[in-house]
């Protein structure tokens, strides 16, 4: 691949029903996604874009005071205003962990009783915010319940900003797991044999370790563990093949990966990092999109042109102004340089991979994306 020519996301808008946005935090995903979602919303498409934590002047760019979790569409108007014409539809959500999980219980509680038992447990509230590994699996399982709607043609998800930007492609089992441990197991049978945590059925030492726990956290806290591990085992058969099947549908060939990076060194290692680990998962690197690389100058002026330029466009600057501009010029070029040589790593190490994905690169604008005009910008240079 040549480093610096731009392909198109196009062939992805058309064949696709799921795009997902991958990488490293402040690299631009959720500008990325925002961006391709409008392409496609230009092109007739019903869009949605599902963000994880999306930048408040992005909603700002989109007409909305935030964006929440219900699905908000975005007024034709605000791109009739930038001057577009948008034949389809872009519709945007926030993840809300907590309410996809409570959707889960009321899904495959076996009763009323036990799902209003499971939603009104203490620990309930911790697990389904906090436990590791529950955000990025909700939010694989929110993509996969909307896909299934079949409200929309094509859905945009903004990946959540993780330690580890690629923890939700295995999250759904490692969620499980978490659920299916022995401890689980153990503390399930417990609790089953004797309707309470009953110290007596229990190993010495484990007793011991309990009975501190216990005075710890004053005496509720136990018997609030134990009942709500063993109401999560009566869903858990329909929550595991549920956890299968988001895991299955994420393999799925109407599923892509884009990796977004930028041009500093360490956002390309990052990317072919996880262009690997989407290879080891049997997922495809489908495309890289490369933010904010810098652009050399269309030439670089000595102060004699610089300053008859300057006089020909009737700028009245101050007298180092010209060298001002010369200096500048070279700082854009060496800048520019060093991108393209970053970009040659790139280039090679997405050259290893058995299928090399397509590269399209979004020149550093000289401003920030907050409208729908500049965003509209960002499209063109995705998917013109």
């Amino acid at each position: 691949m040549v480093p610096g020519r731009a392909l198109s996301l196009e062939p992805l808008l058309a064949s696709r029903r799921v795009i997902l946005c991958v990488g490293s935090g402040g690299v631009g995903k959720t500008t990325t996604a925002a961006a391709l979602g409008l392409a496609a919303a230009a092109r007739g498409k019903r869009v949605l874009c599902l963000t994880i934590d999306p930048a408040k002047r992005l909603a700002n760019s989109l007409g909305l005071a935030a964006m929440t979790s219900e699905a908000q569409v975005v007024d034709n108007a605000r791109f009739t205003e930038a001057g577009l014409t948008v034949e389809g539809s872009l519709t945007v959500m926030m993840l809300d962990t907590k309410r996809t999980f409570d959707e889960l219980v009321h899904r495959y509680a076996s009763t009323p009783a036990a799902r209003d038992r499971i939603l009104g447990n203490k620990l309930y509230q911790y697990v389904s915010t906090s436990l590791a590994g529950t955000h990025e699996y909700m939010a694989m399982e929110k993509l996969h319940a909307v896909k299934l709607e079949g409200r929309y043609d094509l859905i945009l998800l903004d990946t959540p900003p993780t330690a580890n930007a690629l923890d939700f492609l295995d999250a759904p089992e490692r969620l499980v797991s978490a659920l299916d441990s022995a401890a689980m197991r153990w503390f399930i049978e417990v609790f089953q044999e004797s309707g309470s945590v009953s110290f007596n059925l229990l190993a010495k030492t484990a007793a011991v370790v309990l009975k501190g726990i216990g005075k710890l956290t004053g005496g509720g806290f136990l018997q609030q563990v134990a009942e709500f591990v063993t109401q999560l085992n009566d869903l858990f058969g329909g929550f595991k093949e549920r956890a299968a099947e988001v895991a299955r549908s994420l393999r799925a060939p109407d599923v892509a990966f884009v990796l977004v990076t930028s041009p500093s060194p360490m956002a390309i290692q990052e990317v072919l990092f996880f262009a690997e680990r989407l290879r080891e998962q049997g997922m495809p690197q489908d495309a890289v999109v490369v933010n904010r690389v810098n652009q050399p100058p269309p030439c670089e002026p000595d102060e004699a042109a610089a300053r008859e330029e300057l006089t020909r466009l009737g700028l009245a600057l101050d007298d180092d102004a010209p060298e001002r501009l010369v200096r500048a010029a070279g700082d854009e070029g060496r800048l520019a340089s060093l991108d393209r040589r970053n970009l040659g790593a790139l280039a090679t190490g997405l050259g290893a991979l058995p299928a090399r994905p397509l590269r399209v690169d979004v020149p550093a604008l000289p401003y920030d994306v907050h409208d729908v005009r500049s965003l509209a910008e960002v499209a063109r240079y995705l998917a013109p």
